[in-house]
């Protein structure tokens, strides 16, 4: 059988298949990807990539080098080496399995021969690695570089995204003492509904009902949480309420939003250049947005001095904007909001701040990630006004929690408090009609 080279731009091109001739197959999957490559040129392999019928053309033309190589293979392993193959030519490798398969929500690539995936809420390891650093490199660099980005020591943090929408993080030596390390949070291209946020507990169809009336409304709302709370897919589902006759802005650093409607116009971030030049950061495309006449600007989150701007968008007749930040509580919410609309060039006193969060932001969505992976919508509160220089907040409904049952499942309630929301008026004014027993709700999970 020929011996396929075992420098890292050859040798290191696959993933090791587990078994018992693992270093055979790895010298078999080398010599048939560098006899691919022979036969059919690069130009060639990418035009039978775009259609199915040449996809096909070039499994079998595999599964034939294979059998050419004589190492004797069940036609089970042969169709798994074809497949391992075509993923390292045409998609991201070892990756591609967990790409595939729905109930992933994050794929966390610590070093090459370790792999986490988290399904249902709940982080466990995977079988999954590569060959080496420079095999993860090279997926790496093919991901990025579809964007328009770049990674290098130089340059060693990137934020991209996947063709579905997914998020992808990258950090790598010297910052990563390891190895390369790889983060993707999916986000596919068929997102949860808000059926699907119902059924699955993250909140009620009452709760889900008011926040239907408050988009309808035009109210002002934040989404907050922590890393892995479920904000980008609460804020899908609520810019989904967004009518289909107004104009919608999104802006984020990587592009995840899936808005339904027809027109909405996208907006990302740039990284700065080689050079360190030429950077485009939230700030300059939320100032921006305000003269493309937006009816609503979704901001898909608020990490800097871009919230002084949202908030005076906000204050400014671009009523119905929603935007996500990173905070444990409503009330962290506040304070984060406070310290980052600080951190712009405009030396604002802290109470005229206050002034400009309470008259700007109406509703602070609150979601959590439950110990057993679950999410939940643990807050919907209002905001009341500023008063000495404390801002005034209601919370409306709260998810209560009673303990864990003998599945280690989460168990408590929705309960709403009894106060009746200011924003009740708006709803009467906008001629939407107010949920029915949203001031009574009680439902037990």
């Amino acid at each position: 059988m020929p011996m396929a080279e075992t420098n890292s731009e050859n040798g290191s091109r696959f993933r090791p298949v587990r078994s018992v001739a693992d270093g055979q197959q790895q010298q078999l999957k080398a010599a048939v990807h560098k006899e691919l490559i022979r036969r059919l040129d690069l130009e060639r392999i990418s035009d039978f990539s775009q259609t199915r019928s040449g996809q096909q053309q070039i499994f079998a033309l595999i599964q034939q080098l294979l059998v050419d190589q004589g190492t004797p293979l069940s036609a089970p392993e042969r169709d798994r080496l074809a497949q391992e193959v075509v993923d390292e030519v045409f998609g991201l490798g070892p990756l591609e399995p967990l790409l595939k398969d729905p109930t992933i929500s994050d794929i966390l690539v610590n070093t090459y021969n370790s792999v986490y995936v988290e399904r249902r809420g709940l982080l466990e390891k995977t079988s999954t690695v590569f060959n080496d650093n420079a095999h993860l490199m090279q997926i790496i660099d093919r991901i990025v570089s579809a964007v328009g980005r770049r990674v290098d020591e130089s340059s060693p943090m990137v934020d991209a995204r996947l063709a579905d929408g997914s998020r992808v993080n990258v950090i790598i030596p010297p910052l990563a003492v390891d190895g390369p390390i790889l983060s993707i949070r999916r986000f596919g291209s068929s997102p949860l509904t808000s059926v699907d946020l119902v059924r699955s507990l993250m909140l009620t169809q009452t709760m889900l009902d008011l926040l239907q009336a408050a988009v309808a409304a035009k109210l002002n709302i934040v989404v907050s949480g922590g890393t892995g709370a479920g904000k980008t897919t609460l804020l899908n589902v609520l810019s989904g309420f967004i009518g289909s006759r107004e104009r919608i802005v999104t802006i984020e650093d990587s592009a995840e939003l899936l808005l339904k409607q027809e027109h909405v116009v996208r907006l990302e971030t740039r990284p700065p250049n080689m050079e360190g030049n030429g950077a485009i950061r939230q700030r300059e495309l939320v100032i921006n947005a305000l003269r493309m006449r937006p009816d609503r600007i979704v901001l898909g989150e608020v990490r800097g001095e871009e919230c002084l701007d949202m908030l005076q968008a906000m204050n400014t007749g671009h009523d119905g904007s929603i935007t996500t930040v990173h905070a444990n509580t409503p009330r962290d919410a506040l304070a984060r909001m406070e310290t980052m609309a600080m951190m712009g060039n405009i030396r604002l006193p802290e109470k005229a701040i206050k002034a400009q969060i309470t008259s700007a932001v109406h509703l602070i969505v609150q979601v959590a990630r439950m110990s057993d992976g679950t999410r939940r919508i643990t807050h919907i509160s209002e905001l009341t006004g500023a008063y000495s220089e404390a801002i005034s907040m209601n919370d409306l409904i709260v998810f209560e929690k009673k303990g864990l049952d003998a599945e280690g499942k989460v168990r408590g309630r929705f309960r709403a408090l009894g106060i009746m929301p200011q924003y009740f008026e708006k709803l009467v004014a906008a001629g939407i009609p107010v949920p029915e027993g949203a001031m009574n709700h009680v439902q037990e999970v």
